[in-house]
């Protein structure tokens, strides 16, 4: 890891060489200042350089800010100028956008007076030697502001002794200044960093598997964990997820006749079986933990291991056998809570990537939309909170406080949502990139409460939709809502031994054209019967008193969390005021772990 600050105009080898310099010492100063300020200028200028707001990336810095500028409409030597950025907040700035995956929307929308332009946390490069750290945008701000203009050291070399010794007191006040600034970055490196820990990491040339140096292992435990019964049977049990699943899977024939399908995390296999009843010509059934062992036993016990092909293994590292190259479906329940915790959506994405038939393949489902809400949760409170403060008579209310730290997946009921949803996220499975699944939204809810109340929460849910195209649904789509006693499996697979519903089998040329018009889809929000997901509440330590047009608005951060990639990091910034007329209020943040 490097960490580097923008480079000082005048450097500690120009206070070495004019300290002590002779005549003809002082007459290469300028030359030499010269060259070395365009060494600096080179590392920074001709250093491959990411896009503030993309993957692309471009031979110098200049080259990538100038196609933010026209691409994004984001110039930030603007920026830096209107906010008045020194070079530690014009660092924080772009490490900032960097880490959260800013779009130039949300940075136009900021004001300078945000809480990360003031923490140290900001300073440290999210990419190694990013060349954008390195330019010094703003002249104001360089250490150049003395009572004698920088230009008079950087032209010619002094020509009498008085103009040398004003150059000598400059320099031993810039060489004093430096020796500060290199005493503050060394105290903040010790207080963030652990050197020692760092230092026998790169020295120990045979870390132990299971010691403080051993290399990241996020998988293991995971995998470990779907090789139990109880996980897969509290899915299958998930009427409204395994019934969303088999209606798109069996009543869409034409789509799944004579395809080949890959299911990605098959566990039992129960999406495998559906799609080789729906007449697929061949299903490649991956999973990485030992349920798959069992899978296989299962398709063998159904009959259909001339349809069903069960692969143990992780998909990044599998290859399809029988010379199998691309798949025309991919099918996959890889939702975890909050949509995104275990990550599993990195590997179907990795999937699609490399085996999805790029012509028309369809991933299924095709989109996921991650919504936002005001909620009272007053129950949750009780339950979560207030429990810890009268337990046999003691006061344990110490255990309260993680409450506020970790997210807290549960049921809330619909009168308990005191807003419309938001749409944090739409996720198209068909465009969506790994790199897209970090992200940062700005979000705005408004309170419909008929009477004045308190919020103790915000929940998050997500609705999702299958289409026979693969393509993203219409804006304008609701999403279905099932409710406590609605026909869900019944209406596809027999269940018990009573077989479903009896229906005339649809015929014709147009039910190709029918096929590409249905739409399944499901809601795990709390208007909908409850799903296994449940919903994410995020509690505020401190209510917000609301009414009936109170406003709620912010930003939302999701990035993977760094010590394990399965688990999410969550930091929600916002402001409450009366109306949308009224003046903001003061930003509160918390930060939350989901996992």
């Amino acid at each position: 890891m490097s960490i580097r600050f923008a480079a000082l105009s005048d450097t500690q080898n120009d206070v070495d060489d004019h300290t002590t310099s002779s005549k003809s010492d002082s007459e290469d100063y300028a030359e030499e200042d010269n060259n070395f300020e365009d060494w600096i200028s080179d590392q920074a200028q001709f250093h491959p350089c990411r896009s503030l707001f993309d993957d692309k990336t471009f031979t110098t810095a200049t080259e990538a800010l100038n196609y933010d500028k026209s691409t994004h409409g984001f110039d930030l030597d603007t920026a830096s100028k209107q906010w008045n950025l020194d070079p530690h907040r014009l660092i924080r700035l772009i490490n900032f956008i960097r880490k959260h995956n800013a779009t130039s929307t949300d940075v136009r929308n900021l004001t300078g007076a945000e809480s990360f332009f003031t923490s140290d946390a900001y300073l440290l490069p999210v990419i190694e030697d990013d060349p954008l750290l390195q330019l010094d945008f703003n002249d104001d701000w360089s250490d150049e502001d003395e009572d004698e203009p920088s230009n008079e050291y950087n032209s010619e070399p002094p020509s009498d002794l008085p103009s040398a010794l004003k150059r000598i007191q400059f320099l031993e006040k810039k060489l004093s200044r430096a020796q500060n600034d290199m005493l503050d970055y060394r105290k903040f490196v010790s207080e963030n960093l652990n050197i020692s820990a760092i230092a026998d990491i790169v020295n120990d040339p045979d870390p132990v598997t299971d010691g403080p140096g051993a290399p990241r292992d996020d998988d293991t435990h995971y995998f470990q964990s779907y090789g139990y019964n109880d996980i897969h049977a509290v899915m299958l049990l998930d009427q409204v997820r395994t019934s969303s699943y088999a209606s798109f899977i069996l009543t869409n024939p034409i789509l799944f006749r004579d395809a080949i399908v890959l299911d990605v995390g098959c566990g039992t296999g129960i999406l495998s079986l559906f799609a080789a009843k729906s007449g697929a010509k061949h299903v490649y059934a991956v999973d990485a933990s030992n349920i798959a062992e069992k899978a296989g036993k299962i398709v063998q016990q159904n009959g259909l291991e001339n349809v069903i092909t069960v692969i143990h293994g992780k998909v990044e590292e599998i290859t399809l056998p029988d010379g199998v190259e691309h798949v025309d479906i991919i099918i996959s329940e890889w939702m975890g809570y909050a949509l995104l915790y275990e990550s599993m959506l990195d590997s179907v994405l990795h999937a699609r990537d490399r085996f999805l038939r790029p012509d028309g393949g369809v991933m299924a489902p095709s989109q996921c939309r991650l919504m936002l809400a005001l909620c009272e949760g007053g129950e949750i409170m009780k339950d979560r909170v207030d429990f810890w403060s009268d337990v046999y008579g003691f006061d344990l209310s110490e255990m309260a406080h993680a409450t506020y730290r970790d997210a807290v997946v549960d049921v809330v009921s619909p009168e308990s949502v005191v807003s419309e949803p938001y749409l944090l996220k739409d996720l198209p499975l068909k465009s969506i990139t790994p790199r897209q699944l970090e992200f940062t939204s700005a979000f705005t809810l408004v309170s419909t409460s008929l009477m004045r109340t308190k919020i103790h929460a915000f929940v998050l849910y997500f609705d999702t939709f299958f289409t026979t195209t693969g393509e993203p649904v219409p804006p304008s789509t609701s999403v279905r809502l099932i409710r406590e006693g609605d026909l869900t499996l019944a209406e596809v697979w027999p269940i018990a031994g009573k077989p479903p519903p009896k229906r005339r089998a649809s015929v014709g040329p147009g039910l190709k054209e029918r096929e590409d018009k249905r739409v399944i889809s499901f809601s795990t929000g709390p208007m909908s019967q409850a799903t296994h997901w449940k919903q994410t509440l995020f509690l505020l330590k401190e209510p917000i008193s609301a009414e009936e047009g109170t406003v709620v608005s912010g930003t939302f951060y999701c990035k993977k969390n760094e010590n394990n990639s399965r688990e999410l990091n969550v930091e929600i910034h916002y402001s409450v005021k009366k109306s949308e007329d009224v003046p903001v209020s003061e930003v509160v943040v918390q930060m939350y772990k989901v996992g």
